[in-house]
């Protein structure tokens, strides 16, 4: 039998499960979201997320959004990862090599929080920074010169075609 997937959920997957936008692009990415959800509740993944994460969400300015952003942590059993000198170090790495903006930190130090802890992939909504073509390449090529495994750099629609 294979090994459950072991995920990463970067902080847009909390912010869409709760999304109230009403244009269709933002729900059907809700309604991706919230089957991701339903997989990890049938155990299908092992879930994951970090401080990173927690971090933004308590920078959400609406108090009812984010305690039930940070419920689902909880309600799903998701693993809360401490930060740790690896995967600051990647992160640095990360930046230096172009594969995120200096800008945005935050999301280097999710894909380095994947990588250092041997996870199988990130998922993201953030298609800016994270999950896209160039940072996925420049990911796999940093993570391939300092000795870790590659990792995926997954968008919903993808993951759930998996």
């Amino acid at each position: 039998m294979m090994e459950k997937p072991k995920i990463y959920l970067e902080t847009t997957m909390f912010s869409y499960y709760h999304e109230e936008r009403p244009q269709a692009e933002y729900q059907e990415l809700k309604a991706q979201v919230r089957r991701i959800f339903d997989r990890i509740k049938a155990g299908e993944y092992e879930p994951y997320t970090s401080i990173f994460s927690t971090t933004e969400i308590d920078g959400e300015p609406d108090p009812e959004k984010r305690e039930k952003m940070k419920a689902l942590i909880a309600d799903y059993g998701i693993t809360l990862l401490e930060v740790s000198p690896d995967a600051e170090r990647l992160a640095v790495l990360y930046i230096q090599e172009g594969a995120v903006s200096p800008a945005w930190e935050t999301d280097a130090a999710h894909i380095a929080m994947t990588t250092v802890n041997g996870l199988d992939f990130i998922v993201s909504l953030n298609f800016r920074h994270i999950a896209r073509p160039w940072t996925d390449e420049r990911v796999r090529r940093v993570n391939v010169r300092e000795g870790y495994q590659g990792i995926g750099i997954y968008k919903p629609a993808e993951v759930l075609e998996l």
